[in-house]
């Protein structure tokens, strides 16, 4: 049997399993797209996916605000 069979012409999921929705952007850490976007993958045109692809990059510095860590103790002295 051959593998191409099962080769599909669709983009993949930018899923990487680190599935963790941030409290205030209401995005997935680990692949950035929104609870509505996740739940729809499977039914998306082609179109959609690429265009849910295209956005990603831009909501990266959404979650790059650090809330504090070992700076933030030490500037509170």
């Amino acid at each position: 049997m051959s593998d191409d069979i099962w080769k599909r012409d669709e983009i993949a999921s930018p899923c990487i399993k680190i599935c963790v929705i941030h409290p205030q952007e209401r995005i997935c850490t680990g692949c950035l797209r929104s609870l509505d976007e996740i739940a729809q993958w499977s039914r998306m045109s082609h179109e959609a996916r690429r265009e849910v692809m295209e956005a990603l990059p831009a909501r990266a510095p959404l979650l790059q605000k650090r809330r504090g860590g070992r700076a933030a103790r030490l500037n509170r002295s």
